[in-house]
């Protein structure tokens, strides 16, 4: 009989899987959820939770409506211009893909909805990534409302999003509301020394040139890279030992022009791309590490020329 018992249990958990698939509304893990909504009843909120720092969302033929919330364990807080406090915030991106579609976006914030994302037209330019922060204890969700269509075999509504304790890379693609100031400030030395320990990348290099990306706003610097000390991703690649070439983002505002010397690149990566954090001339952060490392003062170690 026990081995009945377990043979009907796992027959029901068959059959309770086969019917989330046939719906279509399941998470993949705990950052990524897919779903349709042809298996929503007309009028019904969808109530969706994730648990990662960073993932996905997928939402085909979107009808009805879905509500977000995200509750990460977040990675330690980045260090550069305007970062590296201990406040508690919460700052959080969202990037819809191209062919968002059927659905606008909204920040519920204490009951209050903003609109982040609109339902795009096929005309319309691709929609830009939308950043946001929170308080610790502030009530925040993502609102998805499904826009009436008379077809909507072609509509999904589709984003990539991204949370950091006190993350400053928002600042080179929501940049409305910070100052240039802020955001293109020199590191002092405590910051650089912690952003060698904390960033995503460190690379030695040379600036080659500085391109302007339309639809970013923003400012890419090709990098000759002479060091990769690390990255997170493969950002700085090539085919010879010597030299590898990479991407790095900024802000427009800071007016970064190519010009001779050697620098020590730190930053973040965001959604994929690289963008600039702290930034010394190679021979200062090295007068900064020797200095803090014969005092006992450095947050972790570096193997500098």
């Amino acid at each position: 009989m026990p081995a009945v018992a377990a043979w009907i249990t796992a027959v029901w958990i068959l059959l309770l899987a086969v019917h989330d698939a046939a719906h279509g509304n399941y998470s993949e893990d705990q950052c990524t959820w897919r779903g349709s909504g042809l298996s929503q009843q007309k009028g019904s909120v969808e109530q969706i939770s994730l648990h990662c720092s960073e993932g996905t969302l997928e939402w085909l033929y979107p009808k009805g409506a879905l509500r977000l919330t995200l509750s990460p364990r977040l990675p330690s807080v980045a260090v550069g211009p305007g970062g590296g406090s201990s406040s508690g915030l919460i700052t959080a991106c969202v990037k819809p893909s191209e062919q968002f579609h059927g659905a606008q976006l909204y920040l519920e914030r204490e009951g209050v909805l903003e609109l982040l994302v609109g339902d795009r037209l096929e005309s319309s330019p691709p929609p830009r990534v939308r950043c946001f922060s929170r308080l610790p204890g502030e009530k925040v969700a993502l609102f998805l409302q499904a826009t009436p269509h008379q077809d909507i075999s072609k509509r999904i509504a589709s984003f990539r999003y991204e949370l950091r304790g006190d993350w400053t890379a928002r600042l080179s693609l929501d940049s409305n509301n910070i100052s240039s100031e802020d955001a293109c400030r020199p590191c002092n030395n405590t910051e650089i020394l912690m952003a060698v320990c904390t960033s995503d990348f460190v690379v030695r290099g040379n600036i080659q040139s500085v391109e302007e990306d339309e639809n970013l706003k923003a400012a890419v610097i090709k990098v000759s890279a002479t060091r990769v000390f690390r990255q997170k991703y493969a950002l700085f690649t090539g085919n010879s030992r010597l030299t590898s070439k990479g991407d790095i983002r900024t802000l427009l505002q800071c007016g970064v022009r190519p010009g001779p010397g050697s620098f020590l690149f730190t930053g973040r990566v965001h959604f994929g791309e690289a963008w600039l954090g702290c930034a010394p001339r190679y021979k200062d952060f090295q007068r900064a590490y020797t200095v803090a490392k014969a005092a006992q003062q450095i947050p972790c170690e570096l193997p500098i020329d």
